[in-house]
């Protein structure tokens, strides 16, 4: 079986949720005998062609623009899978890229689409933007051959809006590794920042509007707490959002860039709590990772947030930075703990790999051939 990736900016080692999504899932699918092509776009990608761990990456041209660089990538990249990879599955990421649903059904392909959240939502979306990204929902709904969608809620949402696609609709979520930062020791703590096991808040997030982290910054200089701040992560568009997050530098207030590996892992396992203040999420692998990584978390109180079913006190009201600061001042007081196994074993990558390939061969009739139900 060939397989088609869209929608996405590359892999390996690209910041975004969806490329995490990814780069877990396609390594797991290809060891059985699925060749995987993933479309990339070329300022993200070192070459442009490589192979990572079985999957050929390609890179193609993309203007780099937050509102042109997805729907134009995802065109071109829509018309050179139907030219020369002719796959038995277009797997596109993403309600945006979503749009080309139809395009790709009209040149012939099968098609799964993956709804990674409302993307909708997010501020950095103007009327028109906000308008193509739901049309991009509808069109995945009604002409893919199946949806996988992250969110449980956004699942049961979606079948109630799309009554006669509900067969199509399936709820896979994000996942995490067992083994997260299990390897990491505290001299893997990135030295360049000055911080120790226990004495340091961690987010990680893109410097982008939705994901709140102005509100953790305001919350943190409010409060109480002796431990310093840490934020990982970057923007793809340096605009003035990402600017202004950057300027709130302090001795206290760390922005440390994008960090991979187990720099990455070690700043989850030590921090002293995970913080996620985001406005939206679809299902939110940061938390996941944080959660494996043994790390107690705080999130912001929407939905996707809400569907990981954690304790009560680890949620705050989104966009409250009075609620937020509270909980920095009580970190000890507060009842954060997680039953650990029994979180490991609903997001386990492994099953999402084999329930998304088992969607694959829906999608083409394969499951069917090989005695399997609907």
């Amino acid at each position: 079986m060939k397989i088609a990736v869209v929608g996405l900016r590359g892999i390996p080692n690209i910041m975004g949720g969806i490329e995490s999504h990814c780069q877990q899932i396609y390594p797991r699918i290809a060891k059985e005998d699925v060749q995987i092509t993933v479309i990339g776009r070329s300022p993200y990608l070192v070459s442009r062609r490589s192979e990572y761990e079985g999957i050929s990456v390609i890179g193609l041209w993309a203007i780099q623009n937050k509102f042109l660089e997805t729907f134009l990538h995802t065109f071109v990249a829509v018309i050179y899978a139907a030219i020369f990879i002719r796959p038995n599955v277009l797997h596109i990421h993403a309600v945006g890229p979503a749009l080309f649903t139809p395009l790709a059904r009209l040149l012939g392909l099968k098609v799964v689409v993956t709804h990674h959240g409302a993307d909708y939502d997010r501020q950095k979306w103007n009327a028109i933007a906000k308008f193509i990204l739901k049309s991009g929902e509808k069109m995945a709904c009604l002409f893919a051959n199946k949806v996988i969608v992250v969110g449980r809620s956004l699942t049961s949402t979606l079948k109630m809006k799309y009554p006669k696609q509900k067969d199509r609709i399936t709820f896979i979520p994000n996942g995490t590794l067992a083994a997260f930062g299990q390897g990491c020791t505290e001299r893997d703590l990135p030295k360049d920042l000055a911080i120790t096991s226990g004495n340091y808040i961690l987010a990680v997030a893109r410097l982008v509007p939705e994901k709140g982290l102005h509100d953790l910054v305001d919350a943190y200089n409010k409060s109480e707490t002796t431990h310093k701040l840490v934020i990982v992560g970057d923007a793809d568009h340096n605009d003035d959002y990402s600017r202004k997050i950057k300027s709130k530098a302090s001795e206290k207030v760390i922005i440390a860039g994008r960090r991979g590996g187990s720099e990455l892992q070690s700043l989850y396992k030590f921090a002293r709590v995970f913080v996620l203040p985001s406005y939206h999420e679809g299902h939110p692998i940061v938390a996941l990772e944080a959660i494996s990584a043994g790390t107690q978390v705080l999130l912001s109180d929407i939905q996707p947030n809400l569907d990981i079913a954690l304790q009560v006190d680890c949620y705050f009201r989104v966009g409250d930075v009075n609620s937020l600061t509270n909980k920095l001042n009580e970190l000890d007081n507060l009842n954060l703990e997680i039953d650990q196994s029994a979180f490991l074993a609903r997001y386990d990558w492994d099953a999402i790999a084999v329930n998304t390939l088992r969607q694959y061969m829906k999608a083409t009739g394969r499951l069917q051939a090989a005695g399997g139900t609907q």
